[in-house]
């Protein structure tokens, strides 16, 4: 018989299992859904940890010598806090919806993203609940009924602030435990974006390629014990039994973004300003210019402007005329977009100073997460922005990105961005959760007025470039990059 410790996420209790907890037990198994006792100002992640080892301790060896961990977002912490203490009663961990926590990382270092501006030196030591709108901060909430929702709010109790400020002790035993992780879809994480981060070289997700993880996919948004309770017993079964997808290494294959660009290109003059690299054409007087802006988050030390699709676009531009520039941001983390921004305004004003370029005619072209990065520009584009354009792009945060109300909204930011031109090219097999931010960005360039050109490529994935050397990838480019220089050229 499998025995599952369930483990709350914050401001939450025992009961937002109970669903879960009769469906295992319907299965055969034995589910024990944790309240924390303790929610003091002086409580902290130690004292939850301890708690759970003391649950551990009172369930019969003789009959459940191992258990299975499930932790919901905050509730990781305390439950790997645990599994260092008890590491041989522990059979399994599982993450459901939230990352990987590092040995003296505080629950806050995982959950900034979640808790947006929130600022805990100004903050009492009991935070108070989210309101019935604010639990779309912590994760998407739109296949909640409303009244699991109206339940979820009702219940929610304040979150001791030391339990989010106080770091992981995490020992190495409970580092090599069998470990899965329940992507949430609907939250926007997928075996998919998961496995291209992996190959991307992010050392804090290369753990994901030991044996011992497993991947499953749910349908769901980040509260799956209240909309889908059937499904996510039925998937704890499954991840006990060590099902799931493993992620491997392909020692011997190119990764996806160091492949070729599908165009073969003449060489052009190419120039390194900085963290801007420029992709210059024969001329003797300034030329428009446009800068590719790369997406991420990409793990620190990650130079895209030496990518094939980067340098690609950089020379087939420089061959058409126009200056072509790649930057290189600092989007290492759902917390970096400020700092991206600001790299990507630091590199337009290089572009613009430069004597080679006209500072009149400037297109921003932007790349899968790089998208949201557009938000600034489309709200208030200034005169010598002629052309805004994306591939594959994210133009509206999703749900779990902890970005709903900052500025980096492009779908929103068109309420003010006139009849600045768009193009955007979209794969037919992009990411799910990605395309559906297009979607959004679409129905509000209708609504605004926003002339976009839409070119859709048959059969195409995200990062078509490296992927798909197909006729109608090579159309795909050839057009977007006509279009883009036409409204350079007007």
């Amino acid at each position: 018989m499998t025995t599952f410790v369930l483990v709350p996420g914050a401001h939450t209790g025992g009961w937002i299992w109970e669903e879960v907890a009769a469906g295992l037990r319907e299965s055969g198994a034995e589910a024990h859904p944790v309240t924390f006792d303790a929610a003091g100002p002086d409580t902290d992640l130690a004292t939850h940890a301890a708690e759970l080892v003391q649950l551990i301790d009172a369930i019969d060896a003789s009959e459940a010598p191992e258990v299975v961990l499930v932790g919901h977002c905050y509730g990781i912490h305390p439950a790997l806090g645990a599994a260092s203490r008890r590491p041989e009663r522990i059979a399994r961990i599982v993450h459901l919806d939230v990352g990987i926590p590092q040995d003296g990382d505080p629950p806050l270092q995982l959950l900034r993203a979640q808790l947006g501006d929130w600022n805990p030196e100004s903050s009492d030591r009991l935070i108070p609940p989210p309101t019935l709108d604010g639990w779309q901060r912590w994760g998407s909430t739109a296949d909640l009924p409303a009244p699991a929702l109206a339940r979820l709010t009702s219940l929610a109790t304040p979150q001791p602030l030391r339990t989010l400020t106080q770091p992981l002790r995490l020992s190495d035993a409970a580092r090599a435990l069998p470990t899965t992780g329940v992507l949430c879809t609907g939250n926007g994480a997928t075996i998919a974006t998961v496995e291209a981060r992996v190959r991307l070289g992010d050392p804090d997700l290369k753990v994901l390629t030991e044996p011992r993880v497993t991947l499953l996919e749910l349908d769901s948004g980040h509260w799956p014990m209240l909309s889908r309770p059937a499904e996510l017993a039925e998937l704890l079964l499954r991840a006990a039994a060590g099902e799931g997808h493993r992620v491997t290494e392909a020692a011997d294959e190119v990764p996806a973004h160091l492949r070729p660009f599908l165009l073969d290109v003449p060489q052009r003059p190419r120039e390194r300003l900085g963290h801007v690299d420029l992709h210059l054409p024969d001329a003797d007087h300034p030329r428009p210019a446009v800068l590719f802006v790369h997406g991420g988050p990409l793990p620190a030390g990650t130079r895209p402007s030496d990518w094939p699709t980067f340098v690609g676009y950089g020379q087939y531009v420089a061959n058409r005329g126009a200056v072509g520039a790649a930057v290189n941001h600092r989007l290492h983390g759902l917390t970096d977009f400020h700092r991206a921004a600001e790299d990507v305004a630091a590199a337009v004003d290089l572009l613009r100073a430069d004597p080679r370029v006209d500072a009149e005619r400037i297109a921003l072209w932007f790349f899968s997460g790089g998208g949201l990065l557009s938000a600034d520009w489309l709200a208030a584009p200034p005169p010598w922005l002629k052309c805004v354009a994306a591939n594959y792009p994210v133009l509206a945060p999703p749900p779990n990105w902890g970005l709903a109300a900052t500025r980096f909204h492009p779908a929103t930011a068109l309420r003010t961005a006139g009849r600045l031109p768009v193009v955007l090219t979209r794969p037919a097999l992009d990411y799910p959760e990605f395309a559906a931010t297009v979607d959004t960005f679409l129905a509000a360039a209708h609504t605004h007025g926003t002339p976009v050109d839409t070119i859709e490529i048959p059969g195409a994935h995200h990062a078509f470039e490296s992927l798909d050397h197909t006729p109608e990838s090579r159309a795909a480019v050839t057009r977007a990059v006509h279009l883009v220089l036409t409204h350079l050229a007007s």
